[in-house]
C-alpha cells in the first residue's frame, strides 16, 4: 500500500464505519492498476500518475473577507446569484456565507461534507457511497442507497474512484427535505494553490421527495504544475423532486481533472446537469443518470473548449432501468490547436423499461487542422418499445459565415469568437442561470483571444 495515502487516511478521523470505508476503497485502490487503452472506456485517455510522489495540499487557514481570497474568486463572487456558497482552498473551507434562516427553518441543510458528518451522522452515511461507490457499478445495477452496488466488469476503471472514496477530505453536503423548494442556487467554489499536489472531494446533494434546488459547482486555479484533482458527485433525487446541478471546470494549466458524477432520479423525478469543461492540462469526467423510477427525465448538457495541448474526455451514460422515463444529451465541444476531445456516451435501455424515450447528440467545432477529437455513441437495447437516437458530428468553421463576418470588417479573432459563441448558443440557452451563462461566455472570449 502506498505509504503517504496510509499516512494520509490516519489523519482523516471520522466515526468508526466511515473510517472502515476509507480504508476498504484504499485497500482496494491498492489492489487496482490505472486503466489503458485495454479498458474500452479510457481507450483515447492515458493518465501517467507517480501515486508514491503525490502529496496532499496543503492545509489553508479561514479568511475573514472576501477580500482575502484569489482574484479569480473574488471577480466570480461577485456576480454570482447563490443564495449562499462555500469556497474551498484545497481540503479546507476557507469562507462561507450563511444559509438563509428562513430555509435553516424548514430543515435544509447546506454545509461542507466534513462538518456534516460530524452534525448530520445519520443522513450522510444513508447517502454517502450509495450513488458513487468505490468501485464502479455494472451496466445493469447501481445500488440504492444503503444497499452494495454490483462490481464493474472492467475493475481498474475504479482505480481512481477507490482513491477519491478512501481521501476525499471535504466537499459540499446539501440536504432539502421533502416538499421544500430552494429558489436560489447554492454554491461551492473551489480552488487549489499548491503545485504538485493532489486533492480528492466529494459533494453530496440529496433532494427528497417533491423538493427543488439548483447547486453550482465550480472549480478555478492558477497554472498548478503536477497537480491533481480527483473528486466524485453524488446526486440523490427522490420521488417528484427536481434538482439542477452545474459543474464550471476552469483549473490552471498543469492539472489533471478526474471527476465522476451519477445522478440518481426517482419517479416522476427530473435531473438537469450542465458539465462546462475549460480547464486543466488534462480533464476526464463522467456523467451519468440511472433513472430509476417510472416517469423520470433526464437532462444532461455540456461544453467544453479545448485548445493549445489540452485533452478532454467526456463519458457518459443514460441508463434507463423504468419504463415511461425521458432523457436528453446535448454535448457540444470546441477544439482548437493540437487539442484532443473525446466522447463516449451510452444510451442503455433495461429489460423492462418500455417506453423510453431517449436522446444524445455530440457535435464538435474544430478551429484547427492540428486538432483531433475522438466520439463514439453507442446504444444498448433491451426493450422493444422505445424510442432511442444518437447521433455525432464533427467539423471545421463554416468558412463562408467566417468570410461574411470578415467582409462586414470584424477581424478573425471576434468573428471566431461570434461563431463559437453561436455554435454553443443552444446549450446556453437552456441554462435558466444569467450568471452562469455570463461566466461562460467570458472563459469562451478568453479561449479565442477575443475577450
Amino acid at each position: 500500500m502506498t505509504q503517504p495515502f496510509t499516512d494520509q487516511l490516519a489523519l482523516a478521523g471520522g466515526p468508526e464505519w466511515l473510517t472502515t470505508k476509507r480504508r476498504e476503497s484504499l485497500d482496494l485502490f491498492t489492489s487496482l492498476t490505472v486503466p489503458t487503452g485495454s479498458v474500452e472506456a479510457w481507450k483515447y485517455t492515458r493518465v501517467e500518475v507517480d501515486f508514491d510522489a503525490l502529496r496532499p495540499h496543503a492545509k489553508r487557514e479561514v479568511v475573514q473577507h472576501v477580500s482575502q481570497l484569489p482574484e479569480s474568486v473574488q471577480r466570480r463572487l461577485s456576480s454570482t446569484d447563490a443564495g449562499a456558497f462555500l469556497v474551498l482552498d484545497g481540503p479546507d473551507v476557507v469562507y462561507r456565507t450563511e444559509l438563509p434562516a428562513e430555509l435553516a427553518s424548514k430543515g435544509v441543510i447546506f454545509t461542507d461534507l466534513k462538518t456534516a458528518v460530524e452534525q448530520y451522522p445519520d443522513k450522510v452515511q444513508q447517502y454517502l457511497y450509495s450513488v458513487v461507490p468505490a468501485e464502479v457499478p455494472d451496466d445493469t445495477t447501481i445500488a440504492a442507497p444503503g444497499t452494495t452496488p454490483s462490481k464493474s466488469p472492467d475493475p481498474s476503471e475504479g482505480k481512481f474512484s477507490a482513491l477519491a472514496a478512501a481521501l476525499w477530505t471535504n466537499g459540499a453536503f446539501v440536504y432539502v427535505p421533502r416538499g421544500v423548494e430552494v429558489e436560489l442556487p447554492l454554491g461551492s467554489f473551489r480552488v487549489m494553490s499548491d503545485a504538485g499536489t493532489y486533492t480528492a472531494t466529494r459533494t453530496l446533494v440529496v433532494a427528497e421527495e417533491n423538493a427543488q434546488v439548483t447547486f453550482i459547482d465550480e472549480q478555478d486555479s492558477e497554472e498548478l504544475p503536477g497537480t491533481y484533482a480527483i473528486g466524485a458527485v453524488e446526486l440523490v433525487v427522490k420521488d417528484g423532486a427536481r434538482l439542477r446541478y452545474v459543474s464550471i471546470q476552469n483549473w490552471g494549466k498543469g492539472v489533471t481533472h478526474i471527476q465522476r458524477q451519477r445522478g440518481d432520479v426517482g419517479r416522476d423525478a427530473t435531473l438537469n446537469s450542465l458539465v462546462v469543461t475549460m480547464g486543466a492540462t488534462l480533464s476526464r469526467t463522467e456523467m451519468q443518470s440511472y433513472l430509476r423510477g417510472q416517469g423520470a427525465d433526464s437532462e444532461m448538457l455540456a461544453l467544453y473548449f479545448a485548445n493549445e495541448d489540452q485533452h478532454f474526455d467526456h463519458y457518459t451514460l443514460q441508463h434507463h432501468a423504468a419504463p415511461n422515463a425521458h432523457s436528453d444529451l446535448l454535448y457540444k465541444g470546441v477544439g482548437d490547436d493540437q487539442a484532443v476531445g473525446v466522447f463516449s456516451g451510452m444510451i442503455k435501455v433495461d429489460l423492462g423499461a418500455q417506453k423510453t424515450d431517449a436522446y444524445q447528440k455530440h457535435r464538435t467545432l474544430m478551429l484547427s487542422s492540428e486538432a483531433r477529437n475522438f466520439s463514439v455513441p453507442q446504444l444498448e437495447i433491451n426493450a422493444n418499445d422505445v424510442r432511442c437516437s444518437h447521433g455525432s458530428t464533427t467539423g471545421p468553421v463554416d468558412q463562408e459565415a467566417l468570410f461574411f463576418l470578415r467582409s462586414r470588417g470584424i477581424h478573425r479573432e471576434l468573428a471566431e469568437k461570434m461563431l463559437v459563441t453561436a455554435f454553443l448558443e443552444d446549450v446556453l440557452t437552456r441554462v435558466p442561470l444569467k450568471s452562469v451563462v455570463n461566466y461562460i461566455e467570458g472563459i469562451i472570449a478568453e479561449k479565442v483571444g477575443a475577450a
